[in-house]
């Protein structure tokens, strides 16, 4: 495995609000917990004891293939392999609010992402940047914007994160939370 790039940040620190942070958190790991555990884990009352735990999961991409934060695609990416995370980060499937939208905290964790994988030299999109509101441990340029709604395709496809392994080798990423560390890495496979 040859390291390509890798950034983290701190969940402790997603608003100077704790009950908002804790939104943040939540939602943030829930998506983790869905990426790592597929669609049969989508539930509308998770165990967050469970969910919170420290974990390590890796997902490899394969060459060409891609992956979006959400499967609300733009038209581009609707007839190609597709991995996401499994999340419409809604009420029903467990994401909680701040009093703004459910699913509150969810960019920060695409802009991790969007930030490596800039860093990894990978193929990127985010047709819509994060610039209403700064994302903290995250520089401005990689700022994404995530939002899914069933009956708004064309927004919905726009406010995603599209990452294609644009390299002739498989790539794993590898998400990381560990005392309170959200880390997010880009290798080479072999």
């Amino acid at each position: 495995m040859r390291p390509l790039a890798t950034h983290e940040i701190s969940l402790n620190d997603r608003s100077t609000v704790k009950s908002v942070n804790d939104v943040f958190k939540d939602n943030i790991l829930l998506t983790a917990f869905y990426l790592k555990n597929g669609r049969s884990a989508v539930s509308k009352r998770p165990n967050w004891d469970t969910v919170s735990q420290a974990f390590d999961y890796s997902i490899t991409l394969y060459p060409e293939q891609v992956f979006a934060f959400h499967d609300g695609l733009m038209p581009d990416y609707k007839n190609r392999a597709v991995v996401t995370t499994n999340s419409h980060f809604d009420a029903g499937t467990g994401f909680k609010s701040d009093g703004y939208l459910f699913g509150d905290g969810v960019c920060h964790l695409a802009s991790l992402m969007y930030w490596s994988a800039q860093d990894a030299g990978l193929e990127t999109e985010s047709p819509v940047d994060h610039n209403f509101s700064k994302i903290p441990g995250i520089p401005k340029e990689y700022g994404v914007s995530i939002y899914f709604h069933p009956n708004l395709p064309s927004a919905s496809a726009r406010q995603n994160l599209y990452i294609t392994n644009n390299r002739h080798k498989p790539i794993s990423f590898n998400l990381t939370y560990q005392n309170s560390t959200l880390s997010f890495s880009i290798s080479e496979l072999k």
